[in-house]
């Protein structure tokens, strides 16, 4: 990737991060932690990845993406703000209740969401559905689920990438946001799914490793992942929870908190918004 588009990739990414801070801060609630870890493939997804057009979001031939760990709904919103689906200053009024912005993403009320996601587990099920119906048809369209460590506990999750290798869905690119971390502690003490590459090779899965925070290394993977034409793809992202603001940066107590005004202004500080 040219220097040029590198830096135009990070300074996005870095819009989508102060966006999540500003609508968990706004709505005194939410996961930030986990919607951090995922700020730079989100950006990587809609700016280079996906087949999308914020002008008509519900074109047929698009590529859709499921956010299975539907918690991380501040993530999803601030990357469509910055794509141009909806206007930036709304991230503020997160789950407001009058707000479309709701704590987990509604496919019927906001622009650009493919999925409405929450329960762990349906989000990824879902995504095979889609990829299968569009291989029936005929259509070229590609399928991205993000799913999190913590999330592949669930056994539903393990069903549906037998069903997905079953079916050969080559057109299914799953991401596991692998940041270690979940709401209770360490994935590794809460209920170790890892090794990764050996579960989902064994399943019949096309699995690539990739940095999650490092925009060559997202694009080969998904290269990897668009060039095998025969089974579905898992990348296995390996992130930060808490990326890019110092206090938050693998502390599990942000899983799912919000922080106080003098936090605030810390992250801010730490994502360029403050001198």
């Amino acid at each position: 990737m040219d220097t040029k588009r590198l830096g135009e990739l990070k300074e996005i990414a870095r819009k989508v991060r102060v966006g999540i801070i500003d609508a968990v801060y706004s709505a005194s609630s939410g996961h930030p932690g986990g919607s951090l870890s995922i700020a730079d493939l989100l950006t990587y997804l809609y700016f280079e990845e996906m087949n999308v057009d914020p002008s008509d979001p519900k074109a047929e031939g698009r590529d859709r993406l499921v956010l299975s760990k539907g918690h991380c709904a501040p993530g999803l919103y601030s990357a469509l703000a910055q794509k141009g689906y909806i206007p930036v200053e709304d991230l503020k009024t997160f789950r407001k209740t009058s707000s479309y912005l709701q704590g987990h993403p509604d496919m019927k009320h906001t622009p650009g969401v493919d999925m409405s996601s929450g329960s762990l587990g349906q989000g990824v099920s879902v995504s095979c559905g889609m990829a299968l119906s569009s291989k029936l048809d005929g259509k070229n369209n590609r399928i991205y689920a993000i799913l999190g460590d913590g999330e592949t506990e669930e056994g539903q999750v393990w069903e549906a990438a037998m069903f997905a290798a079953h079916y050969g869905l080559s057109n299914l690119c799953w991401i596991v946001d692998f940041n270690g971390l979940q709401i209770d502690g360490p994935i590794a003490e809460v209920m170790n799914p890892a090794p990764y590459e050996g579960k989902f090779s064994s399943f019949g899965w096309n699995v690539i490793d990739a940095d999650a925070h490092d925009f060559d290394s997202l694009e080969a993977a998904f290269k990897s992942a668009r060039e095998c034409f025969d089974r579905p793809s898992v990348i296995i992202s390996r992130s930060v929870k808490g990326k890019g603001v110092s206090f938050m940066e693998n502390n599990v107590a942000w899983h799912g908190a919000a922080p106080n005004a003098e936090q605030y202004e810390i992250a801010m500080k730490d994502l360029g918004e403050r001198a």
